[in-house]
C-alpha cells in the first residue's frame, strides 16, 4: 500500500522504511518493540489506520526516538463497545468463513483476525497524542467513517505541535485512494527534518 510514497520519498533522497505489520502478533505494543529492535536512531513515524496505532505505540514506548509522527485515519482514542463489536463479528468471520469476498486484500484470514485483535484490545493513545514533542501531523479524508473530521480536528488541536489535512473526496484509506495527493502532503511535512 505504501509502493506510491516510497519511490517518492526515495526519490528525494529519504530512506523510508515500510515494515509489514501483520504476522507480528496480537499486540500493537508488540508490534511497536519489534520495529523500535529493527530501526536504528530517530525516525518519523507515517502510519495509516492500524499503522498510525502503531506509530502511538512506538512514540508511548520511545518518545525519544520519533521526532514527528503523521496519523492518516487513525483514531487515537480506544474502540468504543460498537466498534469492539463490529471487530468480533469481523474476526469471527474471518476465522469461519475466511476472507470476504468484498475485501481486496492479499492477506490471510487468521494474520487479518490477529489483527483485528490487536486493534480491538489497543489502549486509548488520546494522552500520547497530546503530549507528544514532536510535530504531528493528522490527515484525514473528508468522508472517512473511521475517523470523522472533527475528531481527527480536536486530535490535532489538542497536540503541542499538532496540524491538520483534510483530503476532500478520500474515505479511510486516503494513501491507497489519493496517493498522489499524500504523497505531496508527506514530503510538505517531512521537509521540516531535510
Amino acid at each position: 500500500m505504501w509502493r506510491p510514497q516510497v519511490a517518492l520519498l526515495e526519490a528525494v533522497g529519504l530512506e523510508p522504511e515500510a515494515p509489514r505489520l501483520y504476522g507480528r502478533g496480537a499486540s500493537i505494543d508488540g508490534w511497536a518493540a519489534g520495529l523500535l529492535a529493527e530501526v536504528e536512531g530517530p525516525f518519523v513515524a507515517v502510519g495509516a489506520s492500524m499503522g498510525g496505532y502503531t506509530a502511538l505505540a512506538l512514540a508511548r514506548r520511545a518518545p525519544e526516538r520519533v521526532a514527528g509522527m503523521a496519523l492518516v485515519g487513525s483514531p487515537v482514542r480506544a474502540d468504543t463497545a460498537e466498534r469492539r463489536a463490529y471487530r468480533e463479528e469481523l474476526i469471527a468471520q474471518l476465522r469461519t468463513a475466511g476472507v470476504p469476498d468484498d475485501l481486496a486484500t492479499e492477506v490471510g484470514a487468521e494474520e487479518l483476525a490477529v489483527a483485528q485483535e490487536a486493534m480491538r484490545d489497543r489502549p486509548d493513545s488520546s494522552g500520547v497524542a497530546a503530549s507528544f514533542g514532536g510535530s504531528l501531523l493528522v490527515c484525514v479524508g473528508d468522508a472517512d467513517d473511521v475517523l470523522p473530521v472533527e475528531e481527527a480536528r480536536a486530535v490535532a488541536d489538542g497536540a503541542l505541535r499538532g496540524t491538520l489535512h483534510v483530503v476532500p473526496a478520500a474515505g479511510h484509506l486516503v494513501t491507497v485512494e489519493r496517493p498522489r495527493e499524500f504523497g505531496e502532503i508527506l514530503l510538505e511535512f517531512l521537509s521540516q527534518w531535510t
